[in-house]
């Protein structure tokens, strides 16, 4: 599968948009990695564990959306786009979104 931020494949032509497709995860952190973000963001700096966190539930959501586009038999998702929202105090959604396309 295909996957691009641009508009179109370069080399190939889409013949056929076969709609919006998109994967979502909400995920949170545990206790403890919670209490060390907070005793981090008292000092500055990186929060690796929310770091990895996003890293993770990006992935996730990239591995649904492809999937859904693979639902559609799509060769390609063009327009992919991110956004992330706060659900609660400590978790997180990300969602992937994009247009499931063939191609030439």
């Amino acid at each position: 599968m295909i996957f691009s931020t641009t508009p179109d494949v370069p080399g190939k032509e889409i013949t056929e948009n076969l709609g919006v497709v998109a994967g979502n995860i909400v995920q949170s952190k545990h206790v403890g990695r919670d209490f060390m973000a907070g005793l981090k963001g008292m000092i500055g700096g990186e929060i690796s564990g929310y770091t990895e966190m996003l890293a993770e539930a990006r992935d996730i959501a990239i591995e649904r959306m492809v999937s859904e586009a693979q639902k559609r038999d799509a060769d390609a998702i063009v327009n992919i786009r991110f956004t992330t929202s706060a659900i609660m105090a400590n978790a997180s959604e990300m969602l992937a979104y994009g247009t499931a396309v063939k191609l030439k």
